[in-house]
């Protein structure tokens, strides 16, 4: 049986969530925007996950959009606050996710300023930079683009600190929370974010559908043009299936919070003793003593012979993990987070990623396998 250690990158679908989208896909056919009795209904179902998620994260109904996933939540909320907010400024890390990154790219070219925050060793950004650079008195109008906690090392940022000084400089603030919807306890109306993105396949959801939080004080323009759907917000006929499950998804993930975390955070640690106890020279990336997404364990193996070879022998040994991001496999380019915080190239990285479904043996059963592909403590030692 294969270890499934990639819950970063997607995490297996609860059965309680297929079969709701499966007894729905059974019962309910209608579209949504129909007015008679099949398409009422189908509707009503859709404004029922739409409540779920606003009272999960503490929004209000009419802020909560639906979308394909974080990618295009995030590329609507950076698009359309250039074109509809007067925003000539983002503020952004080198260590953001592509679907930020490359977007940044796009509205960069189109004239707008793009400033990066410096990172240090472990990931974490210059918050003295953001205050000085929030501050200056001839500042365009600012957009702070910040993700919650980072894909490959799981270093996190403060959303309260930056909450607060985006409000005391009047910047909009928009975080990927990606990684942390269903993982973190998030609530919007305890800490002011312009918008916030999330994606039902990161905890235990289907894939292709997602949502946007959008502030009613900082209302966008569609970024996908069509029909009325999402109160005119989003052209197109909604995945009223994916909607409904990532509902349930994200009402599983919020109820047992705490007792997930718990678990998680303790096979984390659990790895990392067991790694440390058995193998020469291994070094973790990110912020692992400070805040860190628990579900992240990146760990740099030494150079060797088969270090270059290491995501390859763990796939044919049964074990699912990645290289770095999950986004990046199978690409000649190296880890842009990686290169950011200056993780020495010639050493290979593995990121493992857990979920509650995982186990202490598990765990176990990977070093066992890892033993016979990294070099091991000398017996002198161990002893």
């Amino acid at each position: 049986m294969r270890i499934y250690l990639d819950n970063a990158a997607t995490t297996p679908m609860l059965p309680e969530v297929i079969d709701v989208m499966a007894n729905m896909m059974r019962e309910h056919y209608g579209n949504p925007s129909s007015i008679h009795a099949e398409g009422r209904d189908m509707r009503a179902l859709i404004e029922e996950a739409r409540k779920k998620v606003a009272r999960l994260i503490g929004a209000s109904i009419g802020e909560i959009f639906f979308t394909s996933g974080g990618t295009e939540s995030s590329n609507m909320t950076i698009k359309c606050a250039v074109r509809d907010l007067g925003v000539r400024r983002i503020i952004s890390s080198p260590t953001e996710h592509h679907c930020v990154s490359h977007t940044l790219e796009v509205v960069e070219n189109q004239g707008v300023e793009v400033v990066l925050l410096s990172v240090d060793g472990l990931g974490r950004i210059d918050y003295g930079q953001l205050e000085s650079l929030l501050q200056e008195a001839d500042a365009p109008r600012t957009l702070v683009s910040l993700m919650h906690a980072n894909n490959e090392i799981g270093t996190m940022s403060d959303m309260e600190r930056i909450s607060q000084l985006c409000q005391q400089y009047g910047a909009f603030y928009h975080s990927d929370t990606v990684q942390t919807v269903g993982h973190f306890p998030i609530d919007v109306s305890k800490t002011k974010i312009h918008f916030l993105t999330g994606g039902a396949h990161k905890f235990h959801g289907p894939k292709g559908v997602g949502f946007i939080y959008i502030n009613h004080e900082a209302m966008l323009k569609p970024f996908i043009d069509g029909g009325g759907q999402e109160r005119n917000m989003r052209g197109g006929t909604e995945n009223a299936y994916g909607i409904v499950g990532m509902a349930k998804a994200l009402e599983i993930a919020c109820e047992n919070l705490p007792s997930h975390m718990q678990h998680i955070e303790e096979l984390r640690s659990y790895m990392k003793e067991k790694l440390l106890e058995n193998f020469e020279d291994i070094q973790f990336n990110g912020d692992l003593d400070g805040q860190s997404l628990y579900t992240v364990l990146s760990v740099s193996f030494p150079p060797s012979a088969k270090s270059e070879m290491l995501l390859l022998l763990l796939d044919i040994a049964g074990v699912s993990a990645s290289g770095g991001s999950a986004c990046s496999s199978g690409a000649e380019a190296g880890s842009h987070v990686l290169s950011a915080i200056g993780a020495d190239s010639s050493r290979k990285t593995i990121r493992f990623s857990f979920s509650h479904l995982n186990t202490k043996e598990e765990v176990d059963a990977v070093i066992e396998k890892l033993k016979t592909m990294v070099e091991v403590r000398k017996l002198a030692e161990v002893a």
